[in-house]
């Protein structure tokens, strides 16, 4: 089973790009066969980095009204649904190109891990809030690499 680490958001932009550090973070870990990991950036072309993966694992910037750092999981379906918390344009376009897509390979399986931000402004690093949470957003990406990951978020 091949599986993709999505990281997205723009660096640019402070929390906006937790995405990305996230993404950064994963791939200096020892990640087992199959897995890799992508920097998707503010890319509206995020179907066709997910061409030929089984399962997509997304981390971005999500506000949804709860405290800097809230850690949120929902699926594709619930993005389609409205059963998700109000998105970044990132989750968007996400279920725009996978609804719309012609591509053959689409991940079976779409997983976004969304994180509240702290601070949306102009800036390289991320507050304090969410620099301090990045080991534990990534303890929640490798739960979901790894078999019986589904169970282990319910």
């Amino acid at each position: 089973m091949r599986t993709a680490i999505l990281g997205v958001g723009n660096l640019l932009m402070k929390d906006e790009g937790i995405g990305v550090h996230v993404a950064q973070a994963c791939a200096r870990l020892s990640l087992p066969e199959g897995v890799e990991v992508i920097d998707g950036g503010t890319s509206i072309e995020l179907a066709f980095l997910a061409d030929g993966f089984d399962k997509l694992i997304v981390i971005d910037a999500v506000k949804a009204g709860g405290e800097p750092g809230t850690i949120y999981h929902f699926s594709l379906e619930e993005i389609e649904h409205g059963q998700a918390p109000i998105l970044s344009g990132h989750e968007l376009g996400l279920a725009q190109a996978f609804s719309a897509s012609a591509l053959e390979r689409t991940p079976k399986e779409i997983l976004i891990i969304g994180v509240e931000p702290s601070k949306i402004d102009w800036g390289l690093e991320l507050s304090p809030e969410l620099e301090n949470k990045i080991p534990e957003i990534v303890k929640h990406v490798l739960r979901e690499i790894e078999p019986g990951g589904d169970d282990a978020r319910k």
